[in-house]
């Protein structure tokens, strides 16, 4: 019998930035393509959006028809002035409808918001934190309604254990890329998609020295954080003015409620499918949403294909 394909779609942190393998780069993907086995496909590109991958990398993936493909997107769309959670929804959900039409199984997470990582003051930090938030919750809705299998990596040990984050901060080293090979495996294991030993959670590498990380961040992380100042910092200046303007008249919350509307409404406006997931039909109603994930969302490390619980 073939074997199953998994085609990873993606940016920086599936293509395995933070985790290099000879002359390229590995992966938590291709970690957990080596445990499952399957043929596997890396489509992942470093800087993608949720357009990118809509566009480019979905056509290609669905030309290989995968059993099993992940798509784990968003921070990028975050730290671009064009940021907008109704193209991320639109974007995600026409992503996973065409994936999930082929009958693969769909893998996604939510992730750290990139402020936090990064640990920014928090004028500047708070709006990407809402809008990490805002995809993130957008994420969980559409990951129900498509049967995804699920990981909540948004908080907990994923953000205070630092050993399992690069230099830069906001991409996974050996040890933070195995444990997301490791999670994924145990949640397709419990959806009974996974049998044999999952990959090992104990790095091969040793990790890099304190001055190796401090030559990294003074030579290619500048950079990085050059192209990113130049697009966003800006747009997150005025935004760091505004979070200042509401919390001096005690109306911070306001933003929050806001960002739950946006979010609400992003998920409105898509339209109706019929969904063939995880071999139940269902179809996304006129639910009211507000985008804040309810306790079965938040558990860390469950399955997204459980109800998620929307408070409106």
């Amino acid at each position: 019998m073939r074997p199953v394909r998994f085609v990873a779609l993606g940016d920086s942190l599936t293509e395995g930035v933070g985790d290099p393998a000879g002359d390229g780069r590995r992966g938590w993907a291709a970690l957990l393509a080596a445990a499952l086995p399957v043929e596997f496909t890396n489509l992942a590109v470093s800087g993608a959006q949720t357009r990118d991958v809509l566009e480019s990398q979905t056509p290609a993936a669905l030309d290989l028809r995968p059993g099993l493909v992940s798509v784990v997107i968003g921070v990028n769309d975050t730290l671009r002035h064009t940021f907008d959670i109704h193209t991320v929804a639109a974007n995600l959900d026409r992503t996973y409808a065409a994936l999930t039409g082929q009958g693969a199984t769909l893998l996604t997470a939510c992730l750290p918001d990139p402020g936090a990582m990064l640990g920014l003051p928090g004028a500047l930090g708070h709006p990407l934190a809402r809008r990490q938030r805002a995809v993130n919750d957008v994420v969980h809705a559409l990951s129900e309604q498509y049967g995804a299998v699920h990981l909540h990596a948004a908080d907990g040990d994923w953000v205070s254990d630092r050993t399992l984050w690069s230099a830069d901060r906001l991409h996974p080293g050996e040890r933070g890329h195995r444990q997301f090979a490791v999670r994924f495996h145990a949640l397709l294991a419990e959806a009974g998609r996974a049998t044999g030993e999952p990959p090992s959670p104990e790095p091969e590498f040793p990790a890099p020295t304190r001055t190796e990380s401090l030559w990294w961040l003074a030579t290619a992380g500048t950079g990085w954080v050059a192209r990113r100042c130049k697009d966003l910092l800006p747009q997150l200046l005025r935004l760091a003015a505004d979070e200042l303007h509401h919390r001096a008249r005690g109306t911070s919350s306001r933003l929050d409620l806001n960002a739950s509307a946006a979010v609400s409404a992003a998920l409105a406006a898509l339209p109706e499918r019929t969904v063939d997931g995880a071999g139940a039909q269902r179809r996304r109603t006129g639910t009211k949403r507000t985008g804040v994930p309810g306790s079965a969302c938040a558990a860390a490390g469950r399955s997204a294909a459980r109800t998620t619980a929307m408070t409106g």
